[in-house]
């Protein structure tokens, strides 16, 4: 990461030095993270990922990964470790991991206060009813009949709660906020649901759970956070943020803080500030877990690391590298203003990372056979090759070579289309490394098919000779046959086929733009010295792309390889 370019200033960056030299928060800067465990993380994650790891990085500062763990009906473990797996593999660390599970108690407490305060009340009213008279954006609520309850009634029926004395869905806790205000967030909203359901940190010691909003704002004050950061659509609940932290006050609330000092938590700042930022959003792509997690379940991908998948684990299989991630997201930048990235920027990204540090290897995934008619058919020699054109520090290779070549199909053509410069029967064309060949005579199957080409190769064009320099139009690579490895070759492309799969004014659904050519797979034969390679190496393959060894299914004896990106942007014409 030393290398990367510096960073650009933003607006949420200027905010941070700008309360630093005020004396701010005591010139602290403390983030978090905060993912709900209940899916895989995707690449809109790693906009927030880097965002709030870098800036706590770049000030000195701490970043939490905090797991917003308040809904065990919908949280996996699986999605835990898949979530601080990707964390640490786009490079960063953090400085505690946290859950909001760790905090159940202090939610419970600072709940008790508000009741105690009047502030909040339980109310027996279903969701349909809270619906009914939340109101709309343009008529004001009801009060609920429940809201005028006694304190005493309310603590009551609050400590029963927790007991398990009622159903799911029998009651909630609501704050008395104001259900006539234009923002209906603050329509007293529930801060308490009860869930007769256990959970992974917890088990059931609780069969209550805290809302989300309730339980963000008093996390990041437990945490001692001085930046709360989060995206656009939680610009409407930042009064409500700002309200249960001053109703509740945490730092005016001595046994609560001491509480907290006595598990070595940190003494709550007053009111973090929560500063909203636009997310990353790509097209060609779903972001919505809930779809993601429907392609899963209804088997459309091959699970949540298929690598069509925007899920970082998904991304990571298919080759793309953690730098490109943290380039994109520096490349596109820390607004307030919503857009669409093309899916072409993060692959232009993909491909200057992979340019710059992937080695090249000779492989060939639709193969034709080329036989070299002027060698002896045992001939058999070992070729010296550079592992990078552009860097000499990756060194050589050797590349073995013989008579019989495999090249691809689409380097020969019988009757070629004007402009065509490979090799054509009669025709001359430069084997990468070896020399000039002529096709001198072709093989066919029964059905007319070109099954092999035979070539003679000029001895006075190998390297070394005095022909090498001979000019011809065409180059193309090859890998010998005899020494070829067989591999699987999974060529992906984009899962969807369409720049926007989630619009559906035409009546139809992502599922109907599934890219029916986003997978395919077929048997190519590579180099020894790419098979030899270790799980998740990449690789240029010449003149055919960037691959990838998989990440869980290449051996040695039996390669995977994935095809991260194309050299150039093969969609280009469709958008």
């Amino acid at each position: 990461m030393n290398n990367e370019a510096p960073l650009h200033n933003h607006f949420i960056r200027q905010i941070v030095i700008d309360d630093r030299a005020a004396g701010k928060h005591a010139g602290q800067v403390a983030t978090r993270f905060p993912p709900e465990p209940n899916g895989y993380l995707h690449i809109g994650h790693a906009k927030s990922i880097c965002l709030n790891f870098g800036i706590a990085g770049e000030f000195g500062g701490r970043c939490n990964l905090r797991f917003d763990d308040t809904n065990p009906t919908k949280e996996d473990v699986e999605f835990v470790e898949s979530i601080k797996e990707d964390v640490r593999w786009l490079g960063f660390s953090w400085n505690e991991l946290r859950h909001a599970s760790d905090y159940f108690e202090v939610f419970y407490q600072c709940a008790e206060k508000l009741i105690r305060d009047g502030k909040a009340f339980v109310c027996d009213l279903t969701a349909e009813q809270v619906r009914e008279y939340r109101g709309t954006l343009t008529e004001p609520g009801r009060n609920s009949p429940f809201r005028d309850r006694s304190v005493e009634e309310n603590l009551d029926l609050f400590r029963r709660m927790r007991a398990g004395e009622f159903p799911d869905g029998a009651r909630t806790l609501r704050v008395k906020i104001d259900m006539s205000s234009g923002n209906i967030n603050l329509r007293d909203p529930a801060i308490y649901r009860i869930r007769h359901v256990e959970h992974q940190n917890t088990g059931n010691a609780w069969c209550i759970y805290p809302m989300y909003d309730y339980a963000h704002c008093i996390s990041d004050a437990v945490e001692g956070i001085t930046h709360s950061l989060c995206t656009l659509e939680f610009e409407d609940h930042r009064p409500l943020y700002d309200w249960c932290l001053r109703e509740i006050d945490l730092p005016g609330h001595p046994e609560l803080v001491q509480s907290l000092v006595d598990r070595g938590l940190p003494t709550p700042v007053r009111t973090p500030q929560q500063i909203e930022f636009s997310r990353l959003n790509l097209d060609f792509t779903v972001m919505s877990k809930r779809k993601l997690m429907a392609l899963v379940q209804e088997g459309l991908v091959d699970g949540w690391n298929d690598p069509r998948m925007p899920t970082l684990s998904g991304v990571r299989r298919r080759g793309f590298p953690a730098a490109a991630l943290r380039a994109l997201c520096e490349r596109v930048g820390v607004t307030k203003q919503n857009s669409v990235i093309e899916f072409s920027v993060l692959e232009g990204c993909v491909r200057e990372e992979l340019d710059a540090n992937a080695a090249r290897r000779l492989a060939v995934i639709d193969p034709l056979k080329l036989v070299i008619t002027n060698l002896q058919a045992d001939h058999e020699e070992t070729l010296t090759f550079p592992n990078h054109p552009k860097n000499e520090a990756f060194g050589n290779r050797s590349v073995p070579f013989s008579p019989e070549l495999w090249i691809e199909r689409e380097d020969f053509m019988e009757v070629p289309p004007k402009g065509f410069h490979r090799l054509v029967p009669g025709g001359e064309v430069r084997l990468r490394g070896v020399g000039i060949v002529k096709c001198e005579k072709l093989e066919k199957d029964a059905s007319g098919a070109v099954i092999e080409v035979h070539c003679t190769l000029d001895p006075e064009t190998r390297p070394g000779h005095s022909g090498a320099d001979r000019k011809v139009k065409g180059t193309i690579h090859w890998v010998s046959a005899r020494h070829a490895i067989a591999a699987e070759i999974r060529l992906y492309d984009r899962l969807f086929n369409v720049a926007d799969p989630d619009d559906d004014s035409d009546g139809k659904t992502y599922r109907d733009h599934l890219n029916p050519d986003s997978k395919r797979v077929v048997q190519g034969w590579i180099e020894p010295a790419a098979a030899r390679a270790d799980a998740e190496t990449a690789f240029q393959f010449e003149r055919l792309g960037y691959f990838v060894a998989d990440r869980y299914d290449h051996r040695s004896d039996k390669p995977v390889f994935n095809r991260a990106v194309t050299l150039r942007d093969s969609w280009a014409k469709v958008k």
